[in-house]
């Protein structure tokens, strides 16, 4: 093969790859957005939902689950318990 050839090549799997990548970063932006609309959540640009967690007392911006808990849940933590059931129920802080 010669050097052009290669060139495109390298080009057409560059830009494949990239296309591949921002596909996958999409489709988790909706995802999430949907899924903190469904919530009834506020969301920041990336569709994650905007919660004060009460574990660790800060503002975070967290995906959530099928079953609506934030990606942080811990099922052996009581603020975490408490947390899930408020997003649930609509009544969690956000910020």
């Amino acid at each position: 093969m010669d050097d052009d050839t290669e060139r495109v090549q390298r080009f057409i799997r560059s830009t494949l790859r990239s296309v591949g990548r921002q596909l996958e970063e999409a489709k988790v932006a909706y995802t999430d957005a949907k899924r903190s609309a469904l919530a009834d959540l506020p969301q920041n640009d990336d569709g994650k939902a905007r919660i004060v967690c009460r574990r660790h007392a800060e503002r975070r911006a967290v995906r959530l689950d099928d079953q609506a808990r934030p990606a942080c849940f811990d099922p052996d933590h009581p603020d975490c318990q408490g947390c899930a059931e408020d997003v649930r129920d609509g009544t969690v802080e956000t910020w």
